[in-house]
């Protein structure tokens, strides 16, 4: 168990006071506020997301490792449950429910899927923010949680669109960066989307299609991601020539930021706030 006087975690689970709530709803002020230079739309999508629509943009082709199922108690199990005394610590997987719906592990799924089998005649551009949630082999304080919080901002249109959108971000992120004195060391990831063997893989090592920020080498706190088409071919999102529209997001890991601040400064919280006031 990790805990001091400003937060607890346990399990990749946190629980945090006041003081580092403040913290949080102060980066995420922020990365809205970068949001509106794109007057990109604000939305809330719900918590659950259906495994047939997940299926559809091959998330368990290439991440059913991170995938978290969400189902009821069977008719017989609840029976049980209600007659026994004794305490329960584990469900058992035969009394539960097969299962529609997965806990979201990232929150730019649902920008798309909600645009599906839609004709986008202009650059659209969203902001959503998730509690996500990722089945890892391990976890590691705030820099490895089970549930986290992330927001991101999404442009979808043509190439040139994202692209220019995406620049536009790694500027953004770079200044913010240096306003609250966060080291940041930009590097070059990959995308597990496209199939290893296929030719939008080869293309994703001539160009890569997302660029992370990462603090002390191991903390990725902020990345870039170019789509391509991929998304727009999935969701039948298409633009008015009949093609489909590429899309981009940056991703902020709020809980990564609140990480790299608490180190950069030591756990001054006086000394953060002073940095995020001043952007």
């Amino acid at each position: 168990m990790d805990k001091n006087k400003y937060f607890t975690i346990s399990d990749g689970l946190a629980v945090f006071g006041p003081e580092i709530i403040q913290i949080l709803n102060k980066l995420d002020a922020i990365f809205v506020d970068m949001s509106k230079d794109f007057m990109a739309d604000n939305m809330i999508f719900p918590a659950l997301m259906r495994v047939e629509d997940l299926s559809s943009l091959d998330y368990f082709n290439n991440f059913p490792h991170l995938g978290l199922a969400v189902a009821g108690l069977t008719d017989e199990a609840c029976g049980c449950l209600t007659s026994q005394k004794e305490k329960v610590t584990t469900i058992r997987q035969n009394n539960i429910k097969n299962s529609d719906y997965l806990l979201p592990s990232a929150a730019c799924y649902n920008v798309y899927l909600h645009l599906r089998n839609e004709v986008v005649t202009q650059a659209k551009y969203y902001t959503t923010a998730a509690r996500c949630f990722r089945n890892e082999s391990e976890y590691k304080g705030l820099e490895r949680l089970w549930s986290f919080q992330m927001r991101e901002i999404i442009c979808i249109g043509s190439m040139d669109e994202v692209q220019a959108f995406l620049s536009v971000y790694k500027d953004k992120v770079s200044s913010l960066a240096e306003q609250i004195g966060i080291i940041f060391d930009i590097e070059v990831a990959t995308d597990p989307f496209y199939d290893k063997q296929g030719t939008k893989a080869l293309m994703q090592k001539l160009q890569p299609v997302k660029e992370e920020f990462v603090f002390e080498g191991t903390v990725s706190a902020a990345s870039l991601n170019f789509h391509r088409n991929f998304f727009g071919e999935k969701c039948n999102i298409l633009n008015n020539t009949g093609a489909a529209v590429f899309s981009g997001c940056v991703a902020f890991g709020l809980e990564r930021w609140l990480h790299a601040l608490l180190k950069t400064y030591g756990h001054d919280l006086e000394t953060i706030h002073g940095k995020l006031n001043n952007v």
